[in-house]
C-alpha cells in the first residue's frame, strides 16, 4: 500500500490530435464531474492537429475561465503521444495526475473514484477501460465484437475485470505526483508502447499499479476494418521496435501474433519443400479455433450479434496477420537502427 493522505489539486490531461469529433463529448464529461472542479485542473493537449481541435481547445479555455481551477493549452509539435504527455507532466500542478485518451469518455464519478482509491492508499490505479461505439452498424458491431473478444484484442488487464487487483498495466491511470517525479518522463523513442513503458517503469520504481472496478472509463472503437487494422499494425511495429529499447516492459501476449504469423511461414515452406498436408491441418484447425470463439463472442454479446457476425473468423484472421506482420516490420527497423544507428528509418504512426 502507498500513502492514504488526502488528494488536493487534481490534474487531468488530454492529448489530442485531430479529435474534432471526440472533444466536445469528452469536455463534456469532464464538465459534469462530480468532484469539486475548484480542486480540478485541465491540460488541453494539441498535437500539431489539422483540423479544429486546436481551435475547440482555446475556444473552451476562453469561453470556461471558471470551469475548473484551471484551463491550460499547450502545444506539442513533436506530433507524437510520448511527447505531448512529457508537455503535460511537466506543466501539472496538481497531487495527482490523471491521463486520459481525447477518444474517450468517463462517466461523473471518474475523478472522485480515482480519488477515493488513492486516499485508501494506492500510489496508482486506474479500471475497466471497455470499448463502445457511435450509432454502429450491424458492420460495426461486428468489429467490436473482434475488439472486445481477448483473442481479436488482447487480455490486458484495464479492458474489464470485477475484482481490485494489482496488474502490470493499466488505461487513464491516475498517478500520485511522488510517482510522477520518482519515474520522470516518458520515453519519446517510443510512439506506440510509451504507456507500457512508462507504466513498467512505475513498478520498477516500486509502486503497483491498482485496478479498482469502481473506477470505469469508456474508449471509442475504430469503426472501420481498414482503421482496426492499420491500428493493429501500428501496435505491432512497435512492439517488435520496442524490443530494442525496453524489452521488459512487453509481455508474452504481445507476441502471440509475431508466432503466428512466423508459423504460417513456416508451414508454408515445408508446403512448398516437402508437403502441403501440416500447413492444411494447421490452417483447419486455426479456422476452427476461430469459428468457435467467434460463436462464443456472439453468444456473450447478443445485443451486437447480427448477420455480418459470420464474417467474425476472418476479422480475427486479418488482426493477427497485420499485427504480426507489424511486429515483423517493427524488429526488422528495430535491427537496422541499432545496427545503423546515424541512419534515420520513419516508424509506423
Amino acid at each position: 500500500m502507498g500513502s492514504a493522505e488526502p488528494v488536493g489539486m487534481v490534474s487531468v490531461g488530454v492529448v489530442a490530435r485531430n479529435e474534432e469529433a471526440s472533444l466536445p463529448g469528452l469536455l463534456a464529461d469532464l464538465e459534469a464531474q462530480a468532484f469539486p472542479h475548484e480542486r480540478m485542473e485541465l491540460l488541453l493537449v494539441d498535437s500539431a492537429s489539422t483540423d479544429g481541435t486546436r481551435r475547440l481547445m482555446d475556444d473552451y479555455a476562453r469561453e470556461n475561465p471558471g470551469a475548473f481551477a484551471r484551463v491550460a493549452v499547450l502545444d506539442n509539435p513533436k506530433v507524437f503521444q510520448a511527447a505531448g504527455w512529457n508537455r503535460a507532466l511537466a506543466a501539472y500542478s496538481g497531487d495527482v495526475f490523471i491521463r486520459i485518451d481525447a477518444h474517450a469518455s468517463v462517466p461523473p464519478d471518474f475523478v472522485a473514484a480515482n480519488v477515493g482509491v488513492l486516499e485508501g492508499g494506492e500510489d496508482v490505479c486506474g479500471g475497466p477501460r471497455p470499448t463502445v461505439l457511435r450509432n454502429p452498424s450491424d458492420w460495426q458491431k461486428t468489429l467490436h465484437l473482434a475488439e472486445e473478444c481477448a483473442f481479436g484484442s488482447s487480455p490486458a488487464a484495464y479492458r474489464n475485470g470485477e475484482a481490485g487487483r494489482e496488474v502490470p498495466s493499466l488505461f487513464h491511470g491516475a498517478y500520485r505526483r511522488c510517482v510522477t517525479e520518482a519515474v520522470g518522463p516518458m520515453n519519446e523513442e517510443l510512439l506506440r508502447t510509451e504507456d507500457n513503458d512508462w507504466n513498467y517503469r512505475v513498478r520498477q520504481a516500486g509502486y503497483r499499479l491498482w485496478f479498482d472496478p469502481s473506477i470505469r472509463s469508456e474508449q471509442f472503437a475504430r469503426p472501420t476494418l481498414a482503421k482496426m487494422l492499420k491500428q493493429k499494425y501500428g501496435n505491432g511495429f512497435w512492439v517488435g521496435r520496442t524490443v530494442f529499447v525496453q524489452p521488459k516492459c512487453l509481455q508474452l501476449h504481445h507476441f502471440v501474433p509475431l508466432a503466428f504469423v512466423l508459423g504460417v511461414v513456416l508451414m508454408a515452406v515445408l508446403g512448398a519443400a516437402v508437403s502441403w498436408a501440416p500447413f492444411a491441418v494447421c490452417a483447419a484447425l486455426y479456422l476452427l479455433l476461430c469459428i468457435v470463439l467467434a460463436v462464443k463472442a456472439c453468444a456473450s454479446s447478443p445485443e451486437e450479434r447480427n448477420w455480418t457476425a459470420a464474417a467474425l473468423p476472418f476479422v480475427f484472421m486479418g488482426i493477427h496477420l497485420s499485427y504480426g506482420v507489424g511486429t515483423v516490420a517493427g524488429l526488422v527497423s528495430g535491427l537496422f537502427r541499432k545496427l545503423f544507428p546515424k541512419r534515420r528509418v520513419q516508424g509506423a504512426l
